[in-house]
């Protein structure tokens, strides 16, 4: 029984990889908010970028992870965004959602943004 659940978390694990992947590979190049949810559905994060794609797919990079963002990638189970036509609109997105769902965790300007 063991070797079964472990086989069943492993695809369960596999499963979950590809499903993420398919979004982040979908997403546009385009500035927009992005929102991570856990297996209840529940917001756990809510960001901006100005090139979705690149800056959700910096999340699943393993060599530049910290220790916070390899915790919040563990419990991502899904993923929502919305496009915008600037940054600036991201930005007051990102806040309105942040207020709207009382999120804890948001994003700090990133690097990778600049």
């Amino acid at each position: 029984m063991p070797q079964e659940t472990n086989e069943k978390r492993y695809g369960a694990k596999k499963e979950l990889a590809e499903h993420l992947r398919g979004i982040v590979l979908n997403l546009p190049e385009t500035p927009g908010c992005y929102q991570y949810l856990d297996e209840t559905g529940k917001i756990i994060y809510v960001g901006k970028a100005k090139n979705l794609k690149r800056r959700v797919s910096s999340y699943f990079n393993k060599e530049q992870q910290s220790n916070k963002t390899r915790l919040l990638v563990t419990k991502i189970r899904d993923i929502r965004y919305v496009v915008v036509k600037t940054e600036e609109d991201a930005l007051l997105l990102e806040n309105n959602l942040i207020k709207r769902y009382n999120c804890l965790l948001y994003t700090s300007p990133s690097p990778r943004d600049a």
